[in-house]
């Protein structure tokens, strides 16, 4: 989204306090990252800077746990996250088509956020539904057998909500 990113002081005592609680088990840094992104809905380098100070463990470290896995962010996401599955089952029955449409109807490429913070677009891979292929995410929800008209579709539901 381009903007920088603030972190308010109350977001900042409540990590600070899961932090706390979190370094009282064993293995606390990848419960502690969850908790931080559920506070703040990314992991951006300065969350990541109180982490560290607050754990004696590297930002290096951290950013390499941040960037791994796929349920942290670097930057926020959208109020609503669209997901293509590229996966090959997927993807051989015409994902790509799929995605590039949703690219083209939401004007924004894999990895980006709209404008209005509406939508955020990823390209995914496999979700576990190959019989139902291709299939595309809303949020949580999944949407089997879908073509370029069920995708417009989609989003023009999910714009409704």
């Amino acid at each position: 989204m381009g903007k920088k990113f603030e972190i308010a002081e109350e977001k900042r005592g409540e990590l600070l306090q899961e932090i706390k609680m979190h370094l009282k088990n064993p293995g606390p840094l990848l419960p502690i990252l969850h908790s931080a992104q559920k506070i703040f809905g990314c992991i951006p380098v300065s969350v990541q800077k109180i982490v560290s100070e607050a754990t004696d463990v590297s930002i290096a470290e951290i950013n390499g746990i941040v960037t791994f896995y796929a349920s942290f962010s670097l930057e926020q996401k959208g109020d609503h996250v669209l997901g293509v599955c590229l996966g090959t089952p997927c993807y051989v029955r015409g994902s790509q088509i799929i995605l590039d449409a949703v690219k083209e109807e939401l004007g924004i490429d894999v990895g980006e956020t709209t404008p209005d913070g509406y939508f955020t677009l990823e390209a995914i891979r496999c979700i576990g539904t190959c019989g139902m292929a291709p299939v595309m995410s809303f949020d949580e929800e999944v949407y089997g057998e879908v073509d370029v008209t069920k995708a417009k579709k989609i989003i023009k539901d999910a714009r409704k909500r």
